[in-house]
């Protein structure tokens, strides 16, 4: 009775388990088992790289992961649980709270205690857990009780407790290429047991091409986009001559798949650093690339105002004087964003964008007021020379206020020489660029006429 029983049970698993995988979506059905499966994120993983290093040596420690979706996080993760032999236990920190996570580190003591098994903890989104509940985790990550693979697509070092991160290993997975989103549709296509091999699809180039291109560094978009693709056409196709075929193509590709969702958090730091790419690119005068971050965030969402306003500061802090219609561009395209919107004021913000890129560059305006400030703030103050004091109140010639004040245009040029500070400061040094050059001129021209003996 007793092994009919177990034979029953086994069966019932069996049955179980060829549920469990019929309702998994292809992305979980194709994840990697071991590490030569594993696509992508060489820079940490490939041969002689740090985590593989701590792999061959079973030297593995908490871990976090950090990265856009859809590049192996998750599946590193099961990867690195098999190879190590590891129990795997998964929690979603927006679901999970502190009960089930000290269920799971009870459980973790007590494997590690009775059969020397170790427990992975894997935490995706671990930036959703408060500092109290990441606070839980230090003392068994700590003692080694659990293996901690956190999961996150925000800067670690501005979501993640210092405490945390001190005890855990970090590592940037960066967006997979086109070639490893088509590698790894390519094998979902051949592979028999997990993928859609049984299914005979006849899959064109330029079809799979533009899944992986549209994917965006998303193996989970791609594998599910070719699976509604395949799973939504009949299993004939009509002039094929050969029964039971899919044919897979590029109309059908585009059907499959939505326009894509960019990664852009309006306060995350993708914002941040898309907007820095953004001016450095207007500064480095590449137009081509600042209006590529310019789309990017029109194409996010980002708030046109907010991107006036970073064209507006550059037009002063990089342009300068070198082009003084720089700024009155800048401020005409913030104009036109207030008054018209999109997505008409596009048109005036690549207009803008590309004169400043394109504009002679100089930090001369800006170096000048930082240095200023900066003697205000920590320099001794100094006083207004009493012959540029105000002198139109009553009294005021008696405090000795405008005395001996000299009117620049009762003079020849327009310039007669005297003291507008207590004691010689020079803050404004210009550029030989653009037309910085001309104020550069006349600066000189001027400094001749304060001192004769300089050249």
């Amino acid at each position: 009775m007793m092994e009919i029983g177990e034979r029953t049970i086994d069966l019932f698993n069996d049955v179980y388990d060829a549920n469990r995988r019929k309702a998994q979506p292809l992305a979980a059905r194709m994840r990697p088992r071991t590490l030569d499966e594993f696509i992508g994120q060489e820079h940490i993983l490939g041969e002689g790289k740090l985590l593989r290093r701590m792999l061959l040596a079973d030297r593995i420690n908490s871990l976090i992961f950090f990265g856009p979706p859809g590049t192996g996080k998750t599946a590193l993760a099961h990867v690195i649980a098999l190879h190590t032999k590891s129990r795997f236990a998964a929690l979603n920190a927006v679901a999970a709270g502190v009960k089930e996570v000290r269920e799971i580190l009870t459980a973790a003591r007590k494997e590690l205690e009775t059969s020397g098994q170790r427990t992975i903890l894997f935490l995706d989104e671990l930036h959703r857990f408060n500092k109290a509940q990441q606070d839980l985790l230090l003392p068994d990550v700590e003692e080694g009780i659990v293996i901690l693979i956190g999961a996150t697509t925000q800067n670690p070092f501005f979501a993640i407790n210092t405490p945390l991160l001190s005890r855990s290993q970090i590592f940037t997975f960066e967006p997979l290429t086109k070639a490893h989103v088509r590698t790894l549709l390519d094998r979902a296509l051949a592979d028999q047991e997990r993928g859609l091999g049984k299914l005979n699809v006849q899959a064109t180039d330029e079809a799979l091409d533009f899944l992986a291109e549209m994917s965006d560094g998303d193996a989970r978009r791609a594998l599910m986009a070719l699976e509604i693709g395949v799973l939504s056409l009949k299993p004939e196709s009509p002039g094929t001559g050969v029964p039971g075929q899919i044919e897979f193509t590029l109309s059908v590709a585009l059907d499959s798949i939505q326009r894509k969702v960019l990664e852009y958090d309006a306060t995350g730091d993708t914002h941040y650093d898309v907007a820095s790419a953004f001016i450095k690119s207007m500064r480095g005068s590449d137009p081509d690339a600042a209006v590529y971050w310019l789309a990017r965030m029109l194409e996010s969402g980002e708030d046109p105002r907010f991107i006036a306003r970073r064209v507006v500061i550059c037009a002063s802090e990089d342009v300068g004087n070198a082009d003084p219609q720089a700024l009155l561009v800048a401020m005409a395209a913030w104009h036109a964003v207030e008054m018209v919107g999109l997505p008409e004021c596009q048109l005036a913000l690549s207009q803008a964008v590309t004169y400043i890129a394109t504009a002679p560059k100089s930090n001369a305006a800006t170096v000048a007021i930082v240095a200023a400030r900066d003697d205000v703030k920590n320099g001794r103050t100094l006083p207004v020379p009493l012959h540029l004091r105000d002198a139109h109140y009553q009294g005021a010639k008696q405090l000795g206020h405008g005395e001996g004040y000299l009117y620049s245009h009762d003079f020849e040029g327009g310039h007669v020489e005297q003291a507008y500070l207590a004691e010689e400061r020079h803050y404004y040094e210009p550029t030989d660029r653009g037309y910085e050059a001309v104020i550069r001129q006349r600066m000189e021209e001027i400094r001749k006429v304060r001192d004769p003996k300089k050249d």
